[in-house]
């Protein structure tokens, strides 16, 4: 069945009258054969000719200039893989030096499930690169169309300065087949409706198409009275929104070119000494001169076990063996959520500032962290850049809370808000990847200078249960799935997501395959943060926009799998077509 090209036809309904010039090139990466390869041919065929789930473009509404990026679900329900990331990354990056306003327009299930941790991954760097869209004194506009769920929604979806939705609209952090499949019970209705959330204050207004078209016309009139038809204005051009023709519709500025993969602190001082460096592979040891082989890619499964078993040291640990610790409590708001630390401490001679998950504490007050836990994380980060300290992140956490409170509190937004200040932060930060590292939860503590993993840590959009459930419609295939999706720690340093490789000591319960020597990890993860925290490069003076440019690298340099699916073709980590039209 061809659904049309509702993206096209969308932009179309939006902009003045022959307006649109398109800015897509062919997607970069994508298989020629195999499974993967022939499901994104049968979405082209089913799309009406889309090449990817995004395109991206430029036109003009009433007389004004705007760059538009627009979500076509007909293509695998709209998932965003690395070849659709690397297109929205190169539209921003391209608003941003032509000084074009930003409008953003999702209809998504999220990040796409054939791809696994590297397409999750890519959402960081768009991030970044909206921070320094902003960052330039450029508006960014958002129009969540539906459905809008998973990891685009608490990522780029999230962050509009203003944000519409369409009427109807389901938008929501993890969609409801999903939800049902893994909690046994459905997700009360209403709740993720665009017009409840309007009620809530989460979003601005909802509107049809042609009420966002007025709406988009009345917000560039006040910040950019004057539709013009100059050129493009010069690198040194100050701040604020402009607009004028490209003289190549598809030219490639110097700013377009992904950052490196080699570790985001090159770019200002020397790196520690086992930083993976140009030419170099990344480092896999502890400062103490600990070498150890990292999991290989197939052993991703019993690190999963390894991780969720109930003597693995946490967070509470490592500050129990810092020099000094001051705890914190909530957000000064009124909000206090256990599965989320913030922390004053001292490792070694470098003081710093903790946020992190605390997965003990989220099993004793019965629920993962929420939105209140990661406002107290962003009260954490400013804290940091008060106090002129390094920031420290240890991400350990079976995932964001999933309830009715936890949506209508703006979860999403609230990861999306904390990977923007993380990737503008001021202050040098370290994190670490301690252990679980399950969806967006983990992904708002992920981006920083340096990026330590355990060699049993892993992450991933969704627990594998879940992914098994988008793409088998069964959770006995979570192993597979797991090993399929390039989540272990082995691969996250192949791919550039981390820089370095704690080793954990052998087990010294042998009868025991998930058992950890939790004394001796504390030490080896101890070690490793002192000796980071002592290396790490000041920032000071470095602008938000270079920072996020250099933070947001990670992610951007994936290969990409052929990872097998099934003609269910439910790929996406939030909804599929089948829940769109259910919802209608």
């Amino acid at each position: 069945m061809t659904t049309g090209r509702t993206a096209l036809r969308f932009a179309h309904q939006l902009l003045d009258p022959g307006s649109w010039t398109s800015w897509d090139t062919p997607p970069r990466g994508n298989p020629t054969d195999g499974p993967y390869a022939d499901a994104l041919a049968r979405a082209r065929e089913r799309s009406g000719g889309a090449d990817e789930s995004v395109l991206t473009g430029e036109g003009r509404v009433d007389g004004h200039r705007i760059a538009l990026v627009v979500g076509e679900f007909g293509f695998l329900a709209g998932s965003v893989g690395v070849a659709a990331a690397d297109r929205l990354l190169q539209a921003v990056r391209r608003a941003t030096a032509e000084r074009l306003p930003l409008l953003a327009c999702p209809a998504t299930g999220g990040t796409r499930m054939q791809e696994g941790t590297p397409a999750f991954v890519g959402m960081v760097p768009i991030v970044a690169a909206l921070a320094a869209h902003k960052a330039a004194g450029l508006p960014y506009l958002v129009h969540l169309r539906h459905p809008c769920t998973g990891g685009v929604l608490a990522s780029w979806g999230s962050l509009g300065q203003l944000t519409t939705a369409e009427p109807g609209a389901l938008i929501g952090f993890l969609g409801p087949r999903v939800y049902e499949a893994l909690y046994g019970q459905e997700f009360p209705p209403g709740v993720q409706q665009a017009e409840h959330l309007e009620r809530l204050g989460t979003i601005d207004a909802v509107l049809p198409t042609d009420a966002v078209r007025a709406r988009v016309a009345d917000i560039l009139t006040i910040l950019a009275p004057q539709p013009t038809t100059m050129g493009p204005r010069a690198a040194a051009a100050p701040a604020g929104p402009a607009s004028g023709p490209v003289d190549a519709p598809n030219a490639s500025p110097a700013a377009d070119r992904p950052p490196t993969a080699t570790g985001p602190a090159a770019e200002t001082a020397s790196p520690p000494a086992s930083s993976p460096v140009a030419g170099q592979a990344p480092s896999v040891g502890g400062p103490a001169g600990l070498v150890a082989a990292p999991a290989e890619a197939g052993d991703v499964w019993r690190s999963v076990q390894v991780t969720r078993a109930g003597g693995r040291p946490g967070l509470a640990d490592v500050l129990g063996a810092a020099e000094a610790v001051v705890r914190m409590s909530g957000t000064q708001a009124g909000e206090r959520d256990e599965a989320l630390t913030v922390a004053l401490a001292r490792f070694g001679e470098r003081a710093c500032v903790v946020v992190g998950h605390d997965r003990a504490a989220a099993a004793r007050q019965g629920q993962d962290v929420g939105p209140g836990g990661l406002r107290a994380a962003r009260r954490g980060m400013r804290l940091a850049a008060e106090w002129g300290l390094p920031l420290l992140t240890v991400i350990d956490t079976a995932g964001a809370r999933l309830s009715r409170e936890a949506e209508e509190g703006a979860l999403a937004g609230e990861i999306a808000r904390c990977l923007q200040e993380l990737t503008t932060l001021p202050v040098p930060t370290l994190s670490v990847l301690l252990g679980q590292g399950t969806g967006g939860a983990a992904l708002a503590l992920l981006p920083a200078d340096r990026v330590l993993a355990t060699e049993h840590a892993w992450l991933t959009p969704l627990p594998p249960e879940g992914a098994s459930v988008i793409l088998h419609r069964t959770t006995d295939r979570a192993a597979e799935l797991a090993r399929a999706q390039r989540i272990g720690a082995a691969d996250l340093l192949r791919d550039g997501t981390v820089d370095r490789i704690i080793p954990e000591p052998p087990a010294t319960a042998a009868t025991a395959a998930t058992a950890t020597n939790a004394d001796a990890l504390v030490e080896s993860v101890v070690a490793a943060v002192r000796a980071e925290l002592a290396a790490l490069p000041p920032v000071l003076g470095v602008h938000p926009a270079q920072l996020a440019r250099r933070r947001g690298g990670r992610g951007s340099a994936f290969a990409r799998p052929d990872a097998a699916v099934t003609s269910t073709e439910q790929q996406a980590d939030g909804e599929g077509e089948d829940d769109r039209a259910r919802h209608q």
